[in-house]
């Protein structure tokens, strides 16, 4: 199943691991912004799709934390690309689909490093040339 094909049997599976039903999100319909002249101004085929992560019943505790450190407590995707309101919802779940794919990813930890023997070498040759070039700045010294 690709990122564009519609949602199967009223949920919408998100990697191997979660599916969430059809009826945990919420779909808006409004007037849409841009080109279409006069089709575009009678028609409401801008699509919002929205899911709040608290209200989920879907979710496990851990899904849930990760998705509110990571996105918030609602995901919401927008599409107003395509001229039919049935396009663009197909097109907003699946920009929601990539969304909490997204924020379910476990972050992976950074692990420290140290600045190599050549780089230290080259900042310190960097601030000997730039005290040299100020030292040659300097009136001479009378003695």
């Amino acid at each position: 199943m690709s990122a564009a094909d519609p949602p199967a049997e009223g949920h919408v599976h998100i990697g191997d691991a979660l599916s969430i039903p059809l009826a945990e999100i919420s779909v808006r319909a409004s007037r849409s912004s841009g080109p279409g002249g006069q089709h575009a101004n009678v028609t409401a085929s801008r699509v919002e799709a929205s899911f709040d992560v608290l209200a989920s019943s879907a979710l496990s505790e851990d899904q849930r934390e990760r998705l509110l450190s990571q996105a918030g407590p609602r995901v919401v995707a927008i599409a107003q690309d395509a001229r039919s309101q049935a396009r663009n919802r197909e097109l907003a779940v699946a920009r929601l689909r990539e969304r909490l794919a997204r924020a379910l990813e476990p972050v992976k930890p950074r692990r420290p490093t140290r600045p190599t023997a050549a780089s230290r070498e080259h900042r310190l040759a960097g601030k000997r040339r730039t005290s040299e070039r100020k030292r040659e700045r300097r009136p001479p010294e009378q003695s």
